[in-house]
């Protein structure tokens, strides 16, 4: 999959009930496949001017996911726009790292799925 996507990168994704905030803590290949690693606000919106208001002020914002793990396939099943790019953090990382400690398991299931939301 050939996305302009990098970590560090915010994403908007839309729902029937607003919009929503997703976040690329890292894309790794692992057996000649992607990886992608996200997390996702709790926050939902009314626009993308306000969810991008909330990203200008994002610790703020509250975490709904520390850290999912998605196959290609799933990624591209969550369909997401890019909205700007910050600095991963240490805390973020972290999170990857505890994934991996718990087995690094990916799943081929969309964020929208994996958050409960559809």
């Amino acid at each position: 999959m050939s996305q302009p996507f990098a970590p560090g990168d915010d994403l908007l994704f839309q729902l029937e009930s607003g919009f929503g905030l997703l976040r690329v803590i890292a894309i790794e290949e692992r057996e000649g496949k992607t990886v992608w690693h996200l997390m996702a606000y709790e926050e939902l919106f009314s626009d993308s001017e306000s969810a991008e208001r909330a990203l200008a002020n994002s610790e703020s914002l509250h975490v709904r996911t520390a850290h999912m793990a998605l196959t290609d396939r799933a990624f591209e099943r969550t369909p997401a726009a890019r909205l700007g790019n910050r600095p991963v953090s240490d805390q973020e990382r972290t999170e990857r790292e505890k994934w991996l400690q718990r087995g690094g398991v990916v799943s081929d299931r969309s964020a929208l799925l994996m958050l409960g939301l559809r």
